[in-house]
């Protein structure tokens, strides 16, 4: 109880945390939350790092259909959780993976022109 000009006020100790590892900093690999115990304690809960999302090689954007996880997890996971069922499955965007098809296309496509018009010269002469 704490008398404040003869009132009487009741006022509850806030429960101190302490942290239940090594490191006392704040950094990222030291993230915490609060949990409340079965036996009414409040313990402080270290919180894992967050997995990024896998990115395009070319292009830098987001792979759809791929699980982010931290590479210790991303051992332990299946090839279809970590790849798509495509050519360059889980390294490029399927835009990408179409705009490397289309120019090796046409490099082709060129590459018989070229030897079409020589062709053609030849027999001209």
């Amino acid at each position: 109880f704490f008398r404040v000009d003869g009132i009487c006020e009741a006022f509850n100790m806030v429960q101190r945390l302490t942290f239940r590892r090594r490191c006392t900093y704040n950094t990222k690999s030291n993230q915490q939350r609060i949990s409340k115990t079965p036996g009414g304690r409040l313990v402080y809960l270290h919180k894992k790092k967050a997995g990024s999302i896998p990115k395009c090689g070319d292009c830098k954007e987001k792979l759809h259909g791929i699980t982010p996880a931290r590479p210790k997890q991303l051992m332990s996971m299946s090839k279809r959780q970590k790849h798509v069922t495509r050519t360059y499955g889980g390294s490029r965007c399927h835009k990408c993976v179409r705009s490397r098809i289309v120019r090796a296309f046409l490099i082709e496509e060129q590459k018989i022109v070229v030897r079409v018009l020589k062709a053609q010269e030849a027999n001209k002469k």
